[in-house]
């Protein structure tokens, strides 16, 4: 837990807003803060922010004598071109919203070519079962660049605790893998998913939705709501056929999967156990924005 002590020495610096654009700039600060004997916490995010990156944000600003926030759209992560380029970039916007933050946060916006060089490419990695299912199955590839920008900046910025939400929670599950792989000595601490006021989980893709799919979507937390109320009176199975049955009757969305799946694991649940924590994940098209979502169901 975060010293008051010294985070009010080192919040009386100048370092309510400081934006860092090159790996040399990053070793300066990291060598200021072991100086000043401060801990560090670490939000990967690309962009685009919304409430739900703003209290990891300030949930690391609670637990660290200071917080590092990345915002970098990492392209080696991205399967579809496309997706790559539809994806929302709001830098000043996203300053603005940090600045507003009552915590002391500095800012780390590298372009490509200074975390990648010339040619950017995914390192390649071993997750075993947890890239063979859900994301693994639909975005190949997705994962081995996520872990590839994570170990970097990890490696590079050195925080003593890296703050994930749980909305990409098969993600979360890949880098606490290679974090143990990689033996890299930091604490991954994660981060329930934060909800709009109607249930839908907040991303920065829902920006991309016109006003009338906006109020569809949130479709899809009632599924999950539906499904955790079913779950342990229905068989996994015929909770699956009622997902799909619904998302066939709801003509603007499709469905790309859905799964009932061990929290740890990630592989689909037959029997259930009563010692095992359950969660369902779905992920589907809405007007051509790629939504996901997942809920706790024990």
């Amino acid at each position: 837990m975060q010293n008051s002590r010294n985070y009010s020495k080192f919040a009386a610096h100048s370092f309510s807003m400081n934006v860092l654009r090159t790996k040399d700039e990053i070793g300066r600060y990291r060598k200021q803060l072991r100086h000043e004997g401060s801990s560090l916490g670490l939000v990967p995010t690309m962009g685009a922010l919304h409430r739900g990156h703003l209290e990891l944000v300030e949930r690391a600003c609670r637990e660290n004598d200071a917080v590092l926030v990345t915002i970098f759209v990492n392209p080696t992560q991205f399967n579809n071109s496309q997706d790559l380029l539809k994806y929302p970039k709001t830098l000043e916007t996203d300053l603005d919203k940090l600045k507003a933050l009552h915590c002391t946060v500095s800012v780390f916006a590298p372009e490509v070519s200074e975390m990648y060089g010339d040619s950017p490419s995914a390192r390649t990695y071993d997750f075993g079962n947890l890239e063979g299912v859900m994301e693994g199955v639909y975005r190949p590839g997705h994962f081995n660049g996520v872990a590839t920008i994570v170990e970097v900046l990890l490696r590079l910025i050195l925080p003593d605790r890296v703050y994930f939400g749980e909305k990409d929670y098969q993600q979360l599950q890949v880098v606490r893998q290679m974090v143990r792989q990689k033996n890299l000595p930091v604490s991954i601490i994660p981060c329930p998913i934060v909800r709009e006021a109607d249930g839908l989980a907040m991303s920065s893709r829902n920006t991309l939705l016109t006003n009338r799919l906006r109020k569809e979507a949130v479709f899809l937390y009632k599924m999950l709501e539906e499904v955790k109320n079913s779950f342990g009176t229905k068989n996994a199975n015929e909770i699956a056929e009622f997902v799909r049955e619904a998302f066939a009757a709801h003509p603007d969305f499709k469905l790309e999967y859905f799964s009932i799946a061990d929290a740890e694991t990630l592989l689909p649940v037959g029997a259930t156990d009563e010692t095992k924590k359950y969660r369902a994940f779905i992920a589907a098209y809405l007007g051509g924005v790629r939504l996901i979502d997942n809920l706790p169901l024990n």
